[in-house]
């Protein structure tokens, strides 16, 4: 399945292109993949506390009349942390090879982390599919725009059980937010029957200070799950 899907461009795929994703997420990260987890070569030396990087959140749902089938979502990155991505594609055309193997990747970084997305349903886990069913990386000014649809392994109805999601940076070295309810968005076809609200955590004032007191190259402890005490629900609830 991994050999097959290969770079997008316009959201088509693209046959034959030379490097497919599956072969991004087998060779080491280069240096303009690094853009989320790790220290990011861009950032000045001055900026100490975490976070560092900063990603704009849009998630539009993926659903037929019965069912949703995934979630096509839009990171927009900040300048700083666009500035490698940005550097590497020069004055390349949108959807010209280099572009592609930048979308590739991102991408394939975004992978290894599961989307960065934990996703549930009446308290146990949903699973995804292992790739993203489309995805592509453009510029927007002076800033990357990353594009992707995250599929679920299995169709959900939308009766039942309402659903939730969070996309978070678990050691919050990158802050992954929606700026508000209008960055969620339903498709037509589900507005008069289904709703999206945001739940925004206000985490106290200690545990503000412990992120603002971290350097660049700290590393919260696992267990804290740090960035998921800052990180944004959604849910999902059908009629």
């Amino acid at each position: 399945m991994h050999s097959k899907i290969l770079l997008l461009s316009n959201n088509i795929m693209a046959p034959d292109m030379e490097m497919t994703l599956h072969q991004a997420r087998n060779r080491p990260f280069s240096r303009y993949a690094k853009w989320l987890g790790v220290a990011l070569f861009c950032l000045p030396a001055t900026v100490l506390a975490h976070p560092h990087s900063f990603i704009d959140m849009q998630t539009t749902l993926v659903a037929n009349e019965t069912s949703l089938t995934g979630l096509k979502m839009v990171w927009t990155m900040d300048e700083i942390t666009s500035a490698d991505l940005l550097y590497d594609a020069q004055n390349a055309k949108p959807g010209s090879d280099i572009w592609k193997k930048l979308a590739a990747e991102v991408m394939a970084r975004v992978l290894s982390q599961h989307y960065f997305t934990d996703f549930y349903r009446d308290g146990k886990p949903v699973k995804y599919l292992d790739l993203p069913s489309e995805y592509q990386l453009s510029r927007k000014g002076d800033q990357a725009v990353l594009e992707f649809v995250l599929p679920l392994a299995k169709p959900q109805g939308l009766e039942g059980k309402p659903m939730e999601f969070s996309t978070f940076d678990p050691s919050y070295f990158v802050d992954m937010t929606y700026k508000d309810k209008t960055a969620l968005h339903l498709p037509p076809a589900l507005e008069k029957r289904c709703t999206l609200a945001l739940f925004t955590p206000k985490p106290d004032a200690s545990l503000q200070n412990y992120a603002l007191s971290l350097d660049k190259a700290d590393a919260p402890p696992e267990d804290m799950d740090l960035g998921q005490q800052f990180a944004q629900k959604v849910t999902l609830e059908c009629h």
